[in-house]
């Protein structure tokens, strides 16, 4: 269908590009921007006037619970999830059940996803077999069926050797490796970040240090090996500080942060609220304020939802006991937008780290708005406010630390490959 986007504020970080303009999509393409092509005729026109249109989200993690894992979440539901939120892009860590450590699994993740005709979906392939940390997966293989790169999600790799040897496999083929620096033996137990919540509410800890070790030895390796690695979810100033110090080094690394981590701390955890049981934990207000000027100066590349639909029977259960993670496909967009008013940053600077820096990361053809490009776009209303309810989120899972608040910035319109897949 030929669809004429008129009058929207169209930005797209990565040509540099923020005009009033009108759009023109043709065969699931883009066809031009401004101009009208020669013998185009509209099917469908948009009026975008007052709206934002953008390239369509990209995020770095989240988690869609299929195969497996159904009873918390859906294909549909958070597929579905995505698009209301203006996601058009995703990445899908390998720690579904079972694990995506093997072809014909992401095969049919993929299979089963292109089904659905709403957000595209890149699997991360398990760096070792069962995310068990002991024997390297044939990545070559994962890679052929369709892994963009290869992570151990959460799951300790409590080998430094067989990190090493993944570096070395990874550098000669060209992957690059997502890690998520924690010591297990240093984290082991721990629930909350080691300050004085944690103390006063008597929950096992994980110190900083936890993270800052791990840290060490991935960039030490990754120097050694001139491997690629993606740094996931950084969540504290001495990490934020040793990845700008190794970037300064020339080494290859690439770095997010959830969009949890950017307004949270530990003070928010009050009086065992479940929902703040996150991995990693929120730390002090001082490595929030570290992640936010992470993010500012380029260290931090990308803003991601580390969407983790949970039933709502495991998060009613005591904080230490609960399962950690937060939904937050559909808060991706006005969380980021709540940084960017907080820190007077440029709406165009604010939406790369969720759209062409993300896809730059992840090795894709997202995340921009150049002619003959994929049609993949977010229009969004910024002025509309909305309160963050149950009943408002589409995704199975309800959880998120964001209840109750209100935020702004709200999606009309997700295009996906030229059609109109969510209009609210």
């Amino acid at each position: 269908m030929n669809i004429a986007i008129r009058n929207g504020r169209v930005i797209d970080p990565k040509n540099s590009f923020d005009r009033v303009t009108d759009i023109y999509i043709r065969a699931g393409k883009i066809a031009s921007l401004g101009a009208v092509p020669p013998g185009f005729e509209a099917r469908r026109e948009i009026n975008a006037r007052g709206l934002i249109v953008c390239p369509g989200l990209v995020d770095l993690s989240a988690r869609l619970r299929e195969p497996g894992l159904e009873y918390k979440a859906t294909l549909e539901s958070e597929m579905g999830a995505a698009v209301a939120g203006g996601v058009t892009s995703l990445a899908c860590p390998p720690d579904t059940d079972p694990v995506l450590d093997e072809p014909g699994l992401v095969e049919m993740l993929k299979y089963r996803a292109r089904g659905r005709n709403q957000t595209r979906v890149y699997p991360i392939g398990a760096l070792t077999r069962g995310l068990r940390g002991e024997w390297l997966t044939e990545m070559a293989e994962l890679h052929s069926a369709g892994c963009v790169a290869f992570g151990q999600s959460d799951r300790p790799l409590p080998n430094n050797r067989v990190l090493m040897q993944a570096m070395q496999y990874a550098s000669t083929f060209g992957f690059c490796l997502w890690l998520r620096p924690q010591d297990v033996n240093l984290a082991d137990g721990g629930v909350a970040h080691d300050g004085e919540v944690a103390t006063r509410l008597g929950l096992a800890a994980i110190p900083v240090c936890a993270e800052t070790v791990a840290l060490s030895h991935i960039i030490l390796m990754a120097k050694e090996t001139g491997a690629r690695v993606h740094l996931c979810r950084i969540s504290s100033a001495e990490g934020v500080a040793m990845t700008r110090a190794a970037r300064k080094q020339g080494l290859p690394i690439t770095c997010d942060v959830a969009a949890n981590h950017v307004h949270l701390s530990e003070m928010d955890i009050g009086f065992f609220d479940s929902n703040c049981h996150l991995v990693p934990p929120l730390r002090s207000l001082g490595d929030r304020d570290a992640l936010r000027a992470g993010l500012l100066d380029g260290t931090i590349d990308a803003i991601c939802s580390d969407h983790a639909p949970v039933d709502e029977d495991a998060k009613l259960l005591p904080f230490a006991e609960a399962e950690a993670g937060a939904t937050g496909l559909e808060l991706l967009l006005p969380l980021t937008l709540k940084w960017a008013t907080e820190t007077k940053l440029p709406l165009v600077a604010a939406l790369s780290r969720i759209t062409g820096e993300p896809a730059r990361i992840l090795g894709v053809e997202a995340g921009h708005l150049t002619p003959g490009g994929d049609a993949d776009l977010c229009i969004f209303d910024p002025d509309h406010y909305w309160m963050i309810e149950a009943s408002t989120l589409k995704s199975q899972g309800k959880n998120t630390p964001f209840l109750g608040w209100e935020l702004q910035g709200k999606v009309k319109y997700t295009l996906i490959n030229g059609n109109v897949v969510y209009a609210d």
